[in-house]
């Protein structure tokens, strides 16, 4: 099949989290299983164009009120295979792109045109197969920036029986939602810009509140839903999870399913990790040791292979649960640490009450230590060389982490929700089965507690640790089992046009 991916992101040319890394992943399986993948994203400021090819002639994009203007720039998604690349096109316009951030900066979280320029991507996304004379078999949309792609093919790119010829009568749409939390949702003033017409507002599901909401109008228009696990999707068209949209989902409920996220296990392998001391496998686990000693050294910890390590890397964000975790009223680290003979290391940067209080606490715990930003070699080290690795959230849609904890022989200690609940199969006490430790409700004391039991196991259980750890390294969460499942996805949806 033919695919075009439709995203804001795409590692590792523009990210800010797991969908950049999932959109490329994606994108490559798909290639190596013999399908042809395109890719378009923006091409941001922080986009190095003297590293990509400029196609030739400036590319027109109708919209309301007349046409912007842009150029096309192209590179060759890196460890693509060689017999099949998948190409990732940027789409080029100085005023919308032309500047720090993708969505907004620390000063502006949410650019105010932010409905503009994503519209405006999305329909250059059709402009640009036509430049290239190609038409995809499948148009795969990632979260609300995209979800006007779907909007686009139904209402004025397919046009099934019409006299003009598109080159997408054929065409069919997925929109995957990576994170339901984000809608976009923005002045239906913006809504002239589509150069849509007034009833397709109202047909497409646009409408919120006397507001646009583009996710929900892609959910509405796009031929097939999915989310990044299977009991996200389910949790999603539950009113707990659904941020008002759990009718249309459950309006869609038979077109919408969950496909779980795969790793790159290329890059996230302890027997080849570059960014670890030493290279280890369940085989042989003294690099394991190597990594604990060297994260203990960088966070300046005492060098104590005895004392169960919990790793963190996370954003400070209320989904992660970190207001259960370090709020200064309530949360439960500070007793965690205080009363338990284990130590704990985090990363991370988000909110500034939360890099605050956990400066503050580190500064005042000899047994907590936390750097405060972002680092990819570090968060590998942290990965390997943690006994545990503590993700307390909200709701997580899929969840990385702990799948790469697992399969480094980190005993992920999890809340029962979306991904994790998918991915991370609980401690039984009475035999040593499972390979982490979950808790149902986001409270202080349910963390603190099974961070407790998580710990009694390791000075009590030390035998059950070792297996699950072996476990959970034998499990298989690359991405060619997933992309399978997408494949499938791809195949009934347009053999239900019929394709």
């Amino acid at each position: 099949m033919k695919i075009l991916m439709v995203s804001s992101e795409a590692a590792p040319y523009a990210k800010t989290g797991g969908l950049a890394d999932m959109v490329s992943a994606l994108s490559i399986t798909l290639a190596r299983l013999g399908h042809e993948v395109k890719i378009v994203i923006p091409r941001y400021y922080a986009v190095d164009k003297g590293k990509l090819e400029l196609l030739p002639g400036a590319m027109g994009v109708p919209l309301g009120g007349g046409e912007e203007w842009s150029a096309v720039y192209s590179a060759v998604m890196p460890d693509t295979p060689e017999e099949n690349p998948v190409r990732v096109y940027f789409i080029d316009h100085e005023v919308f792109f032309g500047r720090d951030g993708i969505y907004g900066t620390p000063f502006e979280p949410d650019f105010l045109d932010n409905p503009r320029r994503f519209t405006f991507f999305c329909r250059a996304a059709f402009q640009l197969c036509r430049k290239i004379g190609w038409s995809p078999d499948v148009l795969h949309a990632h979260d609300w920036p995209a979800a006007m792609a779907p909007v686009y093919l139904k209402f004025a790119e397919r046009l099934s029986g019409g006299k003009v010829k598109t080159g997408f009568e054929k065409t069919v749409s997925v929109l995957t939602i990576h994170n339901l939390g984000y809608q976009g949702i923005y002045s239906k003033d913006n809504f002239r810009y589509t150069g849509l017409g007034w009833d397709v507002f109202y047909n497409a599901g646009f409408e919120d509140w006397n507001m646009m909401n583009l996710l929900k109008a892609g959910l509405y228009s796009a031929d097939r839903l999915n989310t990044v696990s299977p009991n996200y999707a389910a949790e999603t068209m539950l009113q707990v999870h659904g941020f008002r949209l759990d009718g249309v989902l459950r309006y869609r409920s038979a077109d919408y399913s969950g496909i779980l996220n795969g790793i790159d296990t290329n890059v996230w392998n302890p027997a080849k990790d570059p960014f670890i001391p030493e290279p280890y496998s369940g085989e042989n686990m003294e690099g394991k040791a190597a990594a604990k000693e060297a994260l203990q050294k960088e966070f300046g910890l005492p060098a104590d292979r005895g004392a169960p390590l919990i790793g963190m890397v996370t954003r400070l964000t209320g989904q992660k649960g970190v207001g259960d975790l370090f709020g200064p009223a309530y949360g439960s680290a500070w007793p965690i640490c205080r009363d338990m003979n284990l130590q704990m290391v985090l990363l991370g940067t988000g909110e500034a009450w939360c890099e605050h209080e956990i400066t503050s606490l580190s500064s005042r715990l000899s047994n907590f230590k936390a750097k405060i930003g972002y680092n990819e070699g570090l968060s590998h080290l942290i990965e390997a060389g943690s006994d545990f690795f503590l993700m307390p959230s909200r709701y997580e849609p899929c969840g990385l982490n702990q799948m790469y904890s697992l399969t480094y022989g980190t005993l992920p200690i999890v809340r029962k929700t979306g991904g994790l609940a998918d991915t991370v199969e609980n401690y039984i006490e009475a035999s040593g089965g499972g390979d982490g430790f979950m808790f149902d409700d986001l409270t202080p004391q349910a963390i603190y507690n099974t961070v407790g039991w998580a710990v009694w196991a390791w000075y009590n259980r030390h035998e059950h640790i070792e297996a699950m750890r072996l476990r959970g390294m034998r499990q298989d969460f690359s991405w060619e089992k997933s992309a399978k499942m997408y494949v499938d996805l791809y195949e009934k949806t347009r053999a239900k046009f019929g394709f």
